[in-house]
């Protein structure tokens, strides 16, 4: 019974990255241009405000500083040196750069959460390290020194936030969606000043413009992000990093259905890649439900 409930939550869990892949598609067709952090705040501080007015809880005692610091994690930081990383990298390039959170959530899951590394977890590493790059890196991509350290900062910044998300939980009573919301609304909120005095609001906003805001709000955020905040709670932490590999994998296989980008067989044998190592990296009681039916739910993990 408990592997098929493994495997449900880790088939639900990696539709939160699956979507985030979508991202760069509706941001380059849909949204006003050169406006990183426009995008972030609406992206984040609605849908946490909306959240958090339903659930009608705040956050009490420890939590307000919990909820501050995976708020930074998990949101405003990352968003902001995501952003940075795509605007001074290739997306290929980027997406590589960003692939090393699964091996910072390996060493930071020694620390934090008592994890044991193990071998199958560096060949699952490696392996998407290797099909990302096969995925997305192209001939022609640069790099650039600013581009590459916001890359690994916005890494780090998600990798520490799921650690510390796994390692403190959630607070008793309290639900995914009001969790998810005091995140959103703090991460909206500390990108809010650096938008206002950076970018400012746009002179117009179209109609494609409002389509495009209300998606990476609604489908993007609020429920990608509680989706994925249920995961950490289900599942082990490096796990759930792993099915992060599912966002550049979306990405590109958008880009060839949408925009008629071609694929090429080194996209395909690195699309294959990573697949293979999201599903060697999951709790072995998934792998084995999912090659053969009839495992007994008794057998160790």
């Amino acid at each position: 019974m408990k592997s098929g409930s493994t495997v449900r939550d880790s088939l639900l869990t990696v539709l939160a990255p699956a979507v985030w892949g979508s991202t760069y598609l509706v941001t380059t067709e849909l949204l006003p241009p050169d406006r990183p952090l426009l995008a972030s705040v609406v992206r984040a501080l609605p849908a946490g405000l909306i959240l958090v007015a339903l659930g009608r809880a705040l956050p009490q005692g420890i939590w307000w500083w919990r909820a501050i610091v995976l708020g930074v994690l998990n949101i405003g930081a990352f968003f902001y040196f995501l952003f940075v990383a795509a605007y001074h990298l290739p997306g290929g390039v980027a997406a590589l750069v960003m692939s090393v959170q699964p091996m910072i959530v390996l060493v930071l899951g020694v620390g934090l959460l008592g994890a044991r590394i193990t071998s199958i977890h560096i060949v699952a590493c490696v392996m998407g390290a290797v099909g990302v790059g096969l995925l997305v890196l192209q001939s022609n991509a640069g790099l650039d020194l600013i581009g590459v350290l916001a890359g690994l900062a916005g890494a780090a910044s998600m990798a520490s936030g799921l650690v510390l998300t796994k390692r403190w939980g959630r607070p008793e009573g309290v639900g995914v969606l009001t969790f998810t919301g005091w995140q959103l609304t703090v991460g909206g909120s500390v990108l809010l000043p650096f938008m206002l005095v950076g970018e400012g609001l746009p002179d117009s906003v179209t109609t494609e413009n409002v389509s495009g805001f209300l998606y990476l709000s609604v489908i993007g955020a609020l429920l990608a992000y509680a989706v994925w905040f249920r995961g950490i709670g289900k599942l082990p932490a490096l796990a759930v990093s792993f099915l992060s590999f599912a966002s550049p994998l979306a990405a590109t296989v958008l880009g060839y259905l949408v925009l008629g980008q071609s694929l090429s067989p080194l996209q395909l044998v690195g699309a294959a890649t990573v697949v293979a190592a999201v599903i060697i990296a999951q709790p072995i009681r998934t792998r084995r439900a999912a090659a053969h039916s009839t495992v007994k739910p008794t057998q160790p993990v």
